[in-house]
Order: C-alpha cells, then structure tokens, then sequence
C-alpha cells in the first residue's frame, strides 16, 4: 500500500462527516489539539458547544485550509 492508499482512506473517513470533534479536527488539519484551542481563542477558528464539547464544521475548516492563515 502507498502513501496514495492512506490519503483515500483518511479523505473517505471525513467525506460523510458534517461536524467533528476536537480530536478529529486536530487530526484533519494535522495539528495538535492544543494548537485547535489556540486556534479557537484568537477567533481563527470557530467552534459550537454541546454538551461540553467543542465541534468544528467541516466546511469551516476546509475553508481555514483555503486560506491558509496559520
């Protein structure tokens, strides 16, 4: 298996997903889950709670790719 193989499994895992955790956001943007926090107090990320929890759409943070601001 090539490097190709894992970027088809990692895209297909995240294709379906409309709202991810911190965790997943971290992993998806390839940043530590600190680095997320961060990220979420100087407003360059936004972030929803429920129920205690942090979540990320999707599309925002493909955006935040986009843009490349960090």
């Amino acid at each position: 298996r090539g490097l190709g193989d894992v970027y088809k499994r990692q895209t297909m895992l995240f294709d379906n997903l409309e709202w991810l955790t911190t965790a997943e956001a971290a992993y998806y943007l390839r940043k530590s889950k600190d680095a997320i926090r961060q990220m979420v107090c100087r407003g360059q990320l936004r972030a929803r709670k429920f129920h205690r929890r942090l979540y990320f759409r999707k599309v925002e943070l493909d955006h935040a790719l986009d843009t490349s601001f960090y």
